[in-house]
């Protein structure tokens, strides 16, 4: 895996200043970032052990700091092709280099180089080739008598006046074109009033269902909800739907004519002027805008659609986690049989079965015996349910069971279960079985810690975004990794049982590394003390700072290698100790004797109150996991298919997936129903995730049900 350090640029001091003025943040936060990514430093790792360099940045501030300055790399690479492109045309003036090195908009250093970007042979370059740019050199003059100068530019390729008038007219409209001014004011109009449309397309309507919203829809462009547009650029994609941007024409010219039509031009030289200005505008300038702002659009778009999907991905990653507990794990099914596994408190498989509780064979009595001598037999603390096909009758079956010893109910998301178990970490974790083995045992795992399981699973697998196909796929796994990242990192992974997998994610680490740990471990056993690591193979010191505070070793000797304090400060913790007079020991989980310490005392160039004030919390509760544990979901019993839904009714449910227009419920039918925006709350909410978060159970009431098209509508508001 490739790390968001492994690919940062240093900082300049332009791109400090411009990366300052975009975002607020100051030039030395900024500057400090950036050489600490260029020397190697993981986002997670700067944001939690360099908060005195960067001044506390986030998570966040730095990843976008990040990420514009790797933007304005790439720009300074642009820039450096379109100076030595325009030098060897011998037009670099100075002033022309300053404003390209100064210009921070990728748009407008286009519009810049535009009028030197070598042309393939264009309707202006053979009017030029033909001689008639003095001609259009003496119209633009705008004087009495210019259009009569045509007949002196006659020749073999121009066989008459008006051929000349349209060669001049050709070459004025590329001047439009290649206006800075020009393409600034088409711009700002396309931003301000332009609409985006779409239309069936007829030969295809019937094919068309899913995109029935957007057969006759239009939408000020600057409005359009990132749902929409993409949905609206799918079904284009398809070729069920015609999409267009477009702007009042008339009033665009009207802003552009006066650029080249002076006030007291004489009649007939204006009109050619302001119809070779249309022509520019139509033929060249406005198709290049028009383009330009569906990319616009694409880029705002894919943002939403990415920080929507990045912010369920941490949600559904730090869910609350069952622990280390002996896991009956289902995943059910009608005439194949719901699969079983039993797990161990570690996540081993113990022994996998099949019941049948279901229709069609509705045995529910040899179920259940079996189900009962497996709870008895494998000391099982809790069952874990998958919520696909035949869940809610395998619930039932399950919940009206009497059990051997106290066991609880929990219904799991499936989403990705079925990618896992056919991938090749499945494979190798578990060779000797099939995939509905596999599956179960991870619908066992997520129980457990979903963090951990869902890691081997490619995050758009999971499911819980919008259009997530449909995004720039760089950009988006950039995001997600990042997420997956920072969800790792700020929970805390226990070396000694962690995955492969869970292992790369960790700061500093990656595939190779985690391999290497793993191997290690195969062969050495459980690693005695964070120390240690530094044994593996191919991890040098470098490695070992950005990895090891993240990392834990419960049973070591050293209770410090059990918490999030960085090796690094294990002097310092065990000075505050010392001067305190007792032993680390002593002052772990103390927290009147941890506030005895005056941490004034230890701050100094390196160590301020933020990082010392962490330490504290560490040490008042090491190892501790900041996420919630478990609870169990109960769904209303009498509602088990969509047919069961009545409007009014009021009903539990489970939040499986936010968007930007609303949130998706599971209540146990098969069918998420939608809340939609407008249903959330009595006060106007700009997102979703501003109320709601996955995971949180809620009652809701039933607004409409569509069995056609399957659709759930839901509120939250009136609900008792």
């Amino acid at each position: 895996m490739t790390t968001t350090s492994e690919r940062q640029p240093d900082g300049n001091n332009h791109d400090v200043a411009v990366i300052a003025r975009e975002t607020g943040i100051s030039p030395r936060q900024i500057s400090a970032t950036l050489g600490l990514l260029a020397d190697g430093a993981t986002i997670p790792f700067i944001s939690r052990y360099r908060k005195e360099a960067t001044g506390g940045l986030d998570e966040i501030a730095i990843f976008n700091i990040s990420t514009r300055a790797e933007e304005l790399s790439g720009m300074a690479k642009r820039k450096e092709y379109i100076l030595s492109t325009i030098d060897a045309q011998n037009s670099l003036t100075d002033e022309l280099r300053e404003r390209i090195e100064n210009c921070t908009d990728a748009a407008a250093l286009e519009d810049i180089y535009l009028p030197f970007k070598p042309k393939r042979r264009t309707r202006a370059q053979i009017a030029r080739e033909n001689g008639l740019e003095p001609l259009a050199k003496i119209i633009m003059a705008q004087r009495d008598g210019a259009l009569g100068r045509a007949s002196s530019f006659i020749s073999e390729k121009v066989p008459s006046a008006d051929d000349a008038l349209n060669g001049a007219s050709d070459i004025i409209a590329e001047w439009v074109n290649e206006s800075e001014e020009a393409r600034a004011r088409v711009r700002d109009q396309f931003r301000r009033f332009a609409t985006i449309s779409s239309k069936a397309v007829k030969a295809k309507i019937d094919d068309a269902a899913n995109y029935e919203t957007y057969f006759d829809f239009s939408v000020p462009l600057a409005r359009c909800s990132s749902h929409n547009y993409l949905a609206m650029r799918r079904g284009e994609t398809e070729g069920m739907l015609r999409v267009s941007i477009d702007v009042d024409d008339e009033r665009t010219l009207n802003r552009l004519i006066p650029l080249f039509v002076r006030r007291h031009a004489p009649a007939d030289v204006a009109d050619f002027i302001s119809d070779a200005v249309a022509d520019g505008y139509k033929r060249l300038t406005r198709p290049a805008i028009e383009n330009e702002m569906a990319s616009e659009a694409k880029v705002k778009a894919d943002t939403t659609a990415i920080d929507t999907f990045s912010n369920n991905l941490r949600q559904l990653l730090l869910a609350p986690p069952l622990g280390s507990k002996r896991i009956l794990a289902i995943d059910p099914g009608f005439r194949t049989g719901c699969k079983v596994v039993c797990l161990d408190a570690n996540g081993n498989l113990l022994h996998n079965d099949v019941i049948y509780p279901t229709p069609p064979k509705s045995d529910i009595t040899g179920a259940a015996r079996k189900i009962s001598y497996l709870v008895e037999a494998y000391k099982i603390d809790a069952i874990s349910l998958g919520n696909g096909t035949a869940s809610r009758e395998t619930e039932r079956f399950l919940k009206n069971m009497r059990y051997p010893r106290p066991v609880d109910v929990f219904v799991v998301s499936e989403n990705g279960a079925s990618v896992y178990s056919a991938s090749k970490t499945a494979r190798d974790e578990f060779p000797d079985y099939d995939v509905t083995v596999r599956g179960a045992v991870s619908i066992g795992r997520r129980l457990m810690d979903p963090l951990a399981e869902l890691v081997k699973i490619d995050p758009k697998a999971i499911g819980v975004g919008q259009y997530q196909h449909d995004v720039d796929q760089s950009r988006l796994k950039a995001s997600l990794d990042m997420t997956v990242m920072s969800c790792v990192n700020s929970v805390g992974v226990d070396v000694n049982t962690a995955s492969r997998q869970l292992l790369a994610y960790v700061s500093g680490i990656g595939d190779t590394l985690a391999g290497n740990i793993v191997a290690y471990r195969a062969a050495n056993g459980d690693f005695p003390s964070r120390d240690a690591l530094k044994k593996v193979p191919r991890m040098g010191p470098k490695a070992f700072e950005q990895c090891a505070g993240f990392l834990r070793v419960p049973t070591g000797a050293d209770i410090l290698d059990h918490t999030a304090v960085h090796p690094e400060r294990y002097p310092l913790v065990r000075q505050m100790a010392s001067d305190l007079g007792l032993s680390i020991q002593e002052i772990v989980s103390n927290p009147e004797i941890l506030k005895k310490i005056d941490l004034n005392r230890y701050v100094d160039e390196n160590t301020g109150l933020s990082t010392l004030s962490d330490i504290i919390l560490e040490l008042e509760k090491p190892g501790r996991d900041p996420r919630q544990k478990a609870t169990v979901m109960e769904f209303d019993e009498s509602v088990n298919d969509i047919t069961d839904l009545k409007p009014g009714m009021v009903l539990p449910g489970i939040i499986n997936n936010i968007t930007d227009f609303g949130a998706f419920v599971d209540l146990g039918v098969h069918k998420s129903g939608l809340i939609h925006i407008s249903q959330i709350s009595d006060k106007r909410i700009a997102n979703p995730s501003q109320v709601l978060r996955l995971h949180q159970q809620v009652k809701v009431k039933v607004l409409e049900v569509d069995l056609k098209r399957g659709r759930i509508a839901l509120t939250l508001r009136d609900v008792e």
